[in-house]
């Protein structure tokens, strides 16, 4: 499997290009409308042939570009079934297996930062979403986010994965691009070293973010799969 990680500077945002070498056969992870010319370039210049566009969850902070890509490929939009979507293609729940050429995702339901969070477990990397960041985790204070949901899906799934397995966030802030379980398990600022529930609930609770400046907008954008308008880049 080749991965490609792209970034959108003005969400801090990270995209995924994924696909079988052998049948081209591709997928799209958290795509952001604004950079769907940008994705495109990249998929045709590589031969690919797009069949899925993943979402790992209803972004807040910025817009998919899965409507626009559906448009330009014919790929089928998915994301959790807890996500209410009426313009998806297909709806997942746990343990749902997809597949590229020889390749097998395997759907995670990651609740806690929304309910309707997966990760992508493709061969040894995990895309994860807002769920488990770098050094971070996703915030719960919005959205149907859970506390407890999510420290359950990251102690109790995430961090039972294999600890080489790495990991592949929807975000990041400081400049770092991927990460493994075990640097997770053992460095994480919010959950890592074994902390307890009670720990982790007490910095999620004290954590005071303010709001993302899009949710306004992205939320209903994310629910209509990205299909509104913008002044998209050429």
């Amino acid at each position: 499997m080749k991965i490609r990680q792209l970034f959108d500077y003005e969400t801090w945002t990270y995209t995924y290009l994924i696909w079988d070498e052998t049948t081209k056969e591709a997928a799209v992870i958290d795509s952001v409308l604004e950079q769907v010319n940008r994705d495109m370039q990249h998929i045709t210049e590589l031969g690919l042939t797009v069949k899925y566009l993943l979402e790992t969850h209803i972004h807040a902070d910025h817009i998919t570009g899965a409507g626009p890509l559906r448009e330009k490929t014919g790929a089928k939009i998915v994301i959790h079934k807890n996500s209410g979507s009426k313009c998806a293609d297909i709806l997942t729940s746990e343990n749902d297996v997809l597949t590229l050429g020889t390749q097998e995702i395997r759907i995670i339901h990651t609740p806690g930062h929304t309910d309707n969070d997966s990760t992508y477990l493709i061969k040894g990397a995990a895309f994860t979403g807002d769920t488990l960041l770098i050094r971070d985790c996703g915030r719960t204070d919005f959205q149907l986010g859970n506390t407890q949901a999510l420290y359950q899906s990251i102690t109790q799934k995430l961090f039972t994965l294999p600890e080489e397995t790495v990991i592949f966030p929807a975000h990041d802030y400081e400049g770092l691009s991927q990460s493994t379980i075990a640097e997770e398990k053992a460095f994480n600022i919010r959950i890592g070293a074994n902390k307890s529930f009670e720990e982790f609930s007490n910095i999620m609770d004290n954590l005071m973010l303010p709001d993302p400046k899009r949710i306004h907008i992205a939320v209903p954008g994310n629910l209509a799969c990205g299909n509104v308008k913008t002044n998209q880049k050429a």
